[in-house]
């Protein structure tokens, strides 16, 4: 009779090995592409913020790894969309906000986008002009605030659009 032989109790084991670190590996893989996808964060950064005789311009950079909507402007604390009338937050295709308007301006991950503040009157809360500070805030859905302080060189507030306040000047009659 023939005698049958295996293969060597040394060569199974190095097989075995082989097949275990290999699967290994791949539950690896396929746990780090789960975990990617939970541990997404969202991060702004306001790169560039300047004035012209246009409005106050930014250049705001997504450098997160998920979608941030920004929700809410804060020019000097006060709300844009709910107390400052006649104030417009453009950012092109990806949105705008503006007084009593809802809604949200989406920046994706990477994605950098041009912003620009425009006043067509003045603000009732504070004055915009040459020399003056403001605190710009980007408030997201997320909950997060992203501030930048500008003082302005150039722009003013567009002149007051005939609302009958009785103090149409450029500036020192309102508080």
């Amino acid at each position: 009779m023939q005698k049958r032989r295996g293969i060597s109790p040394v060569i199974a084991t190095v097989i075995i090995v082989a097949v275990t670190i290999a699967v290994a590996i791949a539950v690896a893989f396929w746990m780090t592409g789960i975990v990617g996808l939970f541990t997404g964060f969202e991060q702004l950064q306001i790169v560039t913020v300047y004035d012209d005789s246009s409005g106050i311009h930014m250049v705001v950079k997504n450098t997160g790894t998920s979608p941030v909507a920004i929700t809410e402007v804060y020019v000097n604390s006060y709300p844009l969309t709910s107390l400052l009338q006649g104030a417009q937050f453009d950012c092109g295709s990806s949105g705008s906000l503006s007084y009593q308007s809802t809604g949200s301006i989406s920046v994706k991950p990477g994605e950098q986008i041009q912003c620009t503040l425009e006043f067509t009157q003045p603000p009732e809360y504070f004055q915009v002009g040459p020399g003056t500070s403001l605190e710009i805030k980007l408030h997201s859905a997320g909950g997060k605030d992203y501030p930048k302080v500008i003082v302005l060189t150039t722009y003013q507030a567009g002149p007051s659009s005939g609302s009958g306040s009785g103090s149409g000047g450029s500036g020192s009659g309102t508080t």
